[in-house]
């Protein structure tokens, strides 16, 4: 990477470091541990893993990083949409299950145009090796259909689908915070490698998506929590552009 722009992402991890931890986690340190223990234990999520490994490639902010992270946001979820939803044990179980499937898998095709959609039909090819009904195949399809923000959701059936497919697209919505300064910006500067003047000419619009998602999110507790995850993330994303103004960008 540049040394201008190793310079600009240490700065944003400083700024991003400032920020207090989000009460998503702090409100519900039991789910998060739940879902940290069946997203390493369970025979089915690390047979998935290791092959996520093999498929998934560390650039463009899009890697093993991002989609365990979102894997395991979105366990937390299902496991508390699922209780908000009155929902058996065993059922709860299954939905973590698809969940944390659907996160692994969401972005296997994230370098080709129309991704969701590709996406979704090789986590279809690859789950049919899986201990999964058809029916679970499905959700998850359905899930990785539906995760990309500002495009018409996908029709559905059987439910709960849509809540695999709520829980999915709110987790990685949750990566537009912090980690996007922290991690996914500069592993896609990294890979794009920009002139800084095009980098500052696409800021802005970067930033009003940004903004725009904060009202996307979909289930009953990504609606609670996301927000903040976006706030935090336009705090640390306006520092730092007003930043790289003042000490990078040539005036004249």
């Amino acid at each position: 990477m540049d040394p201008v722009y190793l310079e600009i992402r240490r700065i944003a991890r400083q700024i991003a470091a400032r920020q207090p931890q989000p009460d998503f986690y702090i409100d519900h340190p039991e789910e998060v541990k739940a879902s940290q223990h069946f997203y390493r234990s369970d025979a089915t999520i690390v047979r998935l893993r290791r092959k996520m490994v093999q498929c998934l490639e560390d650039d463009f902010g899009h890697g093993m990083g991002h989609v365990e992270k979102v894997a395991l946001d979105a366990g937390v979820l299902t496991i508390v949409e699922s209780r908000l939803k009155g929902l058996g044990e065993e059922q709860a179980r299954r939905n973590l299950l698809l969940a944390q499937c659907a996160g692994l898998l969401h972005d296997i095709c994230r370098k080709e145009k129309f991704h969701a959609e590709k996406g979704a039909q090789k986590a279809g090819e690859i789950l049919k090796r899986y201990p999964l009904s058809d029916d679970e195949v499905h959700l998850v399809c359905m899930a990785i259909r539906n995760h990309e923000a500002f495009t018409p959701l996908n029709a559905s059936r059987p439910r709960p689908s849509g809540m695999i497919s709520d829980c999915l697209y709110d987790a990685d919505k949750f990566r537009w915070g912090p980690d996007n300064f922290n991690h996914t910006l500069w592993d896609m500067v990294d890979y794009l490698n920009p002139p800084l003047s095009r980098f500052m000419d696409h800021y802005p619009k970067g930033m009003a998506m940004l903004k725009k998602i904060r009202a996307t999110f979909r289930s009953q507790t990504g609606r609670r929590y996301g927000p903040q995850f976006i706030d935090m993330g336009i705090a640390i994303g306006e520092e730092l552009y007003r930043i790289i103004l003042s000490d990078f960008v040539d005036p004249t």
